[in-house]
């Protein structure tokens, strides 16, 4: 599978106009959860909007994949410091440098057909 193999048809769900990654909040119970929903999978309200991340966050637990069509890649689950954990690629990094806990920053990068999010390590 290549990146332009990736079903981008639910991005308006994940990316908002000034690129921001979208979460979905619950205004009743003030639960924030990924992916958005219709109904908050905490309380089950209907009463759910959307809320821009911070897109800062930690590796929760990663993985170094041996093959890929561009060679191998890191699959990681980030936690965002809204507390939602999210499976993404951690990119612009050499794979043996990462580590738990690490911290990292949402980026989004444009394949043919619409734009995906990934996380690299943060410099601060």
């Amino acid at each position: 599978m290549t990146m332009d193999d990736v079903d981008t048809s639910g991005q308006a769900e994940w990316r908002s106009s000034e690129g921001a990654l979208q979460l979905g909040h619950c205004r009743t119970c003030d639960q924030v959860h990924y992916y958005p929903r219709r109904v908050c999978p905490f309380c089950f309200s209907a009463d759910v909007g959307r809320k821009a991340s911070s897109g800062r966050g930690t590796i929760y637990s990663y993985s170094l994949t041996g093959r890929g069509p561009q060679g191998p890649y890191v699959i990681a689950y980030v936690t965002l410091e809204e507390g939602v954990s999210i499976l993404t690629n951690i990119v612009e990094a050499e794979p043996d440098r990462l580590a738990i806990d690490q911290r990292v920053e949402l980026i989004f990068q444009q394949v043919e057909n619409g734009w995906v999010p990934f996380f690299r390590p943060r410099h601060d």
